[in-house]
């Protein structure tokens, strides 16, 4: 195999094929709201129903959309890669994890959601998380602390993505960086592939549309299509 240190960005692209809304439509509404409304704190802090009620749908959600064949040409990928293959997803769906443990990984992979998970649930007081595939009560009382309460696990606007350390790390010893079904436009994972080329990586895009003047090479069409695709080719390399 001619890369033996892969990381791979994932967005809504990748989970918008199984029936997941992607996160900003065309009039800037997301799911019939503002982003404003359902995804800051402050959103939060003046409307805990509105805000529980929106993570609450799209919870229930969930268990009717299934992986694509995106996600498990990735999941097929990470269980035969021999090197290091970290798998970035800015998607808050567990669709990734669902591929994946239908197909056990290689002992180099690892899978980060960087804008957090919507089956788990946080402390507002101690940051602790917790596996939640319920609803969450407008005002839920946290088993964390007395005076906390849980909010979705949700890396909202204003809020820092989580575990970058990892992400950096990785992309700074990457020898390949591929980006799949992200527009570009959400930082800091607009970012990454100044920093995988900064690392010396080839950069390769996977999306509906050219980000121009970005990567290295593109493949462009649904990603159910051109992911077990691209997969195909990669393993042969």
């Amino acid at each position: 195999m001619a890369h033996q240190n892969l990381v791979i960005l994932t967005g809504a692209g990748v989970s918008a094929e199984s029936g997941v809304p992607t996160f900003r439509a065309d009039d800037g509404l997301w799911m019939g709201h503002r982003l404003e409304d359902v995804a800051t704190p402050e959103a939060f802090a003046r409307d805990p129903a509105l805000v529980q009620d929106f993570y609450n749908r799209r919870r229930r959600q969930l268990p009717t959309v299934p992986p694509n064949a995106a996600h498990h040409a990735l999941a097929a990928l990470a269980a035969r890669w021999e090197g290091d293959f970290l798998l970035v997803t800015q998607n808050v769906d567990d669709l990734h994890d669902r591929a994946h443990a239908a197909t056990p990984s290689a002992s180099g992979f690892d899978l980060i959601h960087m804008h957090g998970e919507l089956l788990k649930a946080h402390c507002t007081r101690t940051g602790q998380v917790c596996d939640w595939p319920g609803d969450l009560a407008t005002h839920e009382p946290s088993p964390h602390h007395p005076q906390g309460r849980l909010r979705p696990h949700i890396v909202w606007f204003g809020e820092m993505p989580l575990q970058m350390d990892r992400i950096e790390a990785a992309l700074a010893r990457c020898d390949l960086f591929v980006a799949i079904g992200t527009s570009g436009a959400v930082w800091p994972a607009a970012g990454f592939v100044q920093l995988a080329r900064r690392a010396g990586a080839r950069t390769i895009e996977l999306n509906l549309a050219p980000t121009p003047g970005r990567f290295d090479e593109g493949l462009y069409g649904p990603a159910t299509e051109v992911v077990p695709a691209f997969v195909e080719t990669l393993l042969t390399w």
